[in-house]
């Protein structure tokens, strides 16, 4: 069928639609939207920082949009969303120029591309041949596919450089993680279970960065992490990250009752008591507590609440302080924000809390 340019929205940008159309006709559409646009007006300039390329089942297109939505001003350039619905054999598009902010005329401003690509299960397995054409040439790629269709994600990591993942989403935390392993031999890995422990991560190390309180550092002798029934990944990272920046052998992982799991680890001074819990009581996914105990008899505590974390010390002498760290919260919306962000970016403590933690589920 011919496409058909829907008229014309001046100074907010264009859309674009097609039935039974073809990768070719897609980026043409593409390319003659950006120079109708910037024929109107000289001051809307193409973002060109980012692609992103996100995989999803038709019934969730909705929701996946909405949460790109809230991710502030972590927007990619190029968003390319491939919508799989099942029974389809042909490719439907629509195209949708957006321009950032309010508009002023004097003023540049800067242009946004989404592409909607309504796909059937046969596309799958061969994704790449139809998104390579689509993505800006020079730009960083991120590939994201929320639930699932593994062999889409493998088809895009060649013309991708970064995979977005969310290892809560596997039932099993060694595959998750056994997984995120594979994808890191072939990409940029950034992991949204990962990055929902940066604020416990942050704040862990905040509490013994003062020189008295690093020595007790080394004297770490306990380790219990409570967490969302699903998000067991998202501890046993954290484990992996203590193990990996304060030198431990890895030690192993074994599932104990009630689903919690408990194991060890060996500094050099004495084994490390880890211990893994789910608190059905947590609602957000990701960490609800961490306590961490040394032999001098030091504790300090973090618990999820209110308005941000709530922060417990009791020095070897038994007192006891405790205070709130406000806004460490940034919600699902800036979880996936700085997901995006992070693609830019290079976080080299991920890998080695990763493999860390990977070797005590062997």
């Amino acid at each position: 069928m011919n496409p058909t340019l829907v008229p014309e929205v001046p100074d907010e940008g264009a859309v674009w639609s097609a039935q039974d159309t073809t990768p070719s006709a897609i980026e043409e559409a593409l390319r003659d939207l950006l120079i109708k646009q910037y024929a109107r007006n000289q001051g809307h300039a193409p973002a060109r920082v980012l692609n992103l390329v996100v995989v999803v089942d038709r019934e969730w297109r909705g929701e996946i949009l909405n949460r790109l939505e809230q991710v502030g001003r972590y927007h990619a350039s190029r968003t390319i969303l491939c919508d799989v619905e099942p029974n389809r054999t042909t490719i439907d598009a629509s195209v949708v120029l957006t321009v950032e902010g309010e508009h002023h005329p004097e003023a540049p401003s800067l242009t946004r591309e989404r592409v909607i690509l309504e796909l059937g299960p046969k596309h799958v397995p061969k994704l790449d041949t139809i998104v390579d054409p689509l993505v800006v040439t020079d730009l960083p790629t991120l590939v994201w596919s929320p639930h699932g269709h593994p062999q889409a994600l493998d088809a895009l990591l060649h013309i991708s450089q970064v995979a977005l993942i969310d290892s809560v989403n596997e039932p099993d935390p060694a595959s998750a993680l056994k997984r995120a392993e594979e994808l890191s031999a072939n990409a940029y890995v950034v992991d949204l279970a990962w990055l929902r422990t940066t604020p416990w991560r942050e704040r862990v190390a905040s509490t013994f960065d003062p020189p008295r309180w690093r020595p007790e550092l080394r004297r770490i002798d306990s380790v219990r992490v409570r967490h969302r029934p699903d998000s067991g990944a998202a501890g046993i990272l954290f484990f992996g990250w203590l193990a990996s920046r304060l030198g431990w052998d890895a030690g192993s992982l074994t599932a104990a009752t009630n689903g919690s799991v408990r194991g060890h680890a060996t500094s050099r001074r004495q084994d490390v008591a880890l211990t893994l819990e789910p608190d059905p009581g947590q609602n957000a996914p990701g960490l609800a507590g961490v306590e961490i105990g040394t032999s001098s008899g030091m504790s300090i505590s973090l618990d999820r609440g209110p308005g941000g974390l709530l922060a417990r010390r009791r020095d070897r002498k038994g007192r006891e302080r405790e205070w709130t760290i406000l806004g460490a919260s940034r919600g699902e919306g800036g979880i996936l924000g700085e997901g995006i962000r992070q693609a830019l970016l290079r976080d080299p403590a991920y890998r080695s809390a990763l493999d860390s933690a990977e070797e005590m589920l062997h």
